[in-house]
């Protein structure tokens, strides 16, 4: 696999160099600082830190243990502190042309209740979640290149494709190995070309013995057969007013064991598209339409596909700005999907293995860690922003599955009711005016979770989270 040997050159090759860097950005108080090394040369570099407490309990999961998760449900409670420190350094020209971007995170946790053993404590690892160069403009703007470690988190605007390259550890990064080329035909018209590489075991972090086993795509224990790639091109127009896109995205993953289940090898092929009419300039109505044909090591064909309708609405002007969206996502699913390959009619969610529908569901999933498939999401938000960094949102609404197919245990396709409530405000903002830049901020996340008959429980699942976050 020549993207495989590329990437792993990359990785072996660039570690030393970006542990230089990180060292370099930061100066002995821990402070920022941004200055020319020479003319047409601008050095910049800051830090982050985050600190969040989260609490978690009676998540529903596979009653079989679905990809080794064990139990019904996740009775204990968990409770515990995560502590992510970041630093960050970025070499560029004076208009940013060009630049070179490194950043070096850890997460370490600290248990209050329940498996407070099997917490990552400190200083757990040290992860090198962006090193990448980007170049823009080049040929009289017609191309941008982008090449190296960085984060994938709703590329494209394709929110239901991409989120975390890392599920199994996104929580502290949610970065991908990638190459990147846009050619720019006009200002409405782009072809997007891409190739990217995740890696289950980092060979670009350093810590315990423990944590260099810890598995960042979400199935594994840090093995390289749980390794997965992909490639893909993205047309984005405009035609009147509404925005489209076209799309083929392909995706591997390697055949694995799991508690002495064989998961044959999978290639999956998408094909889709994405068209959002514009009504008003604050009133849009996104639909998206994807099928997925391929073929899994045992030689069976795989298909499956996903839709999504919805509204949003957001008020302009100064002041508090009110805001409503909702929508209904779908993807497939497979009444076989308890079977050695999770059902060859189910949905494969690519990389959108992340918390956007619901940051408990990563502890409690089905199918794998972030891994959405056969459901029918029926989502309605509603909120208000009322300055940078300050807004309060409520989410709801029922799931069920699109296919019976007994993993919940229960005899129903209704999966329950969703609710999701996040307030988010600022401690303080520097002055942008003045140059300031130090940034003290936080939240607080509540959803609760009631299970319907899809599952064999009916006990009422809740997470918790407060968060604290400074970057300077």
């Amino acid at each position: 696999m020549y993207i495989k040997r590329m990437f792993r050159m990359f990785r072996r090759t660039a570690a030393s160099s970006a542990l230089a860097a990180a060292a370099s950005a930061m100066s002995p108080l821990g402070g920022v600082f941004a200055e020319e090394a020479e003319p047409g040369l601008v050095f910049d570099a800051g830090a982050s830190l985050r600190v969040r407490q989260e609490i978690i309990r009676n998540v529903p999961a596979a009653v079989n243990g679905m990809l080794g998760r064990p139990g019904q449900t996740r009775g204990k409670t968990r409770n515990h502190f995560r502590f992510r420190p970041s630093v960050w350094m970025q070499l560029s020209d004076a208009e940013e042309t060009w630049r070179i971007y490194a950043r070096v995170t850890d997460e370490f946790r600290a248990g209050i209740a329940s498996n407070a053993h099997k917490q990552r404590t400190f200083p757990c690892e040290a992860v090198l979640d962006n090193l990448f160069i980007e170049t823009k403009g080049l040929f009289g703007g017609f191309l941008d290149i982008k090449a190296g470690r960085q984060d994938i988190y709703r590329l494209y605007g394709l929110d239901h494709i991409f989120a975390d390259g890392t599920p199994g550890d996104g929580s502290c990064s949610v970065h991908s190995d990638m190459i990147r080329a846009a050619l720019n035909f006009s200002e409405t018209d782009t072809l997007d070309l891409f190739a990217l590489y995740n890696a289950d075991r980092d060979e670009l972090r350093w810590g315990t013995k423990r944590s260099r086993s810890l598995s960042k795509t979400g199935f594994g224990a840090g093995k390289a057969e749980m390794d997965d790639w992909g490639f893909g091109a993205v047309w984005s127009s405009r035609a009147g007013f509404a925005d489209w896109q076209l799309f083929y995205i392909g995706k591997g993953t390697k055949a694995f064991h799991n508690k002495g289940v064989k998961h044959p090898r999978r290639f999956t092929n998408l094909f889709g598209t994405k068209i959002v009419p514009h009504w008003t300039e604050n009133f849009s109505t996104p639909v998206e339409a994807m099928a997925q044909v391929g073929k899994n090591g045992n030689g069976n064909a795989l298909h499956a596909w996903a839709g999504y309708a919805g509204f949003d609405w957001r008020a302009a002007g100064e002041g508090v700005r009110p805001f409503v969206s909702g929508g209904v996502l779908v993807l497939s699913g497979d009444e076989k999907a308890a079977d050695e390959d999770g059902g060859r009619g189910a949905w494969d969610p690519m990389w959108y293995r992340g918390v956007d529908d619901g940051e408990m569901f990563l502890y409690g999933s089905l199918y794998g860690c972030g891994w959405w498939s056969n459901l029918v999401n029926v989502k309605t938000s509603l909120g208000a922003e009322f300055g940078y960094r300050h807004s309060a949102t409520v989410s709801f609404g029922p799931m069920f599955a699109e296919e019976r197919d007994g993993l919940g245990g229960g005899d129903s396709l209704y999966k329950g009711f969703f609710t999701q409530m996040r307030y988010e405000f600022p401690l303080y903002i520097s002055p942008k005016e003045e140059g300031g830049r130090f940034e003290l901020f936080g939240h607080v996340l509540c959803e609760i979770f009631n299970p319907g008959d899809y599952y064999i429980t009916d006990k009422p699942a809740v997470f918790f989270r407060w968060q604290v976050e400074a970057r300077f």
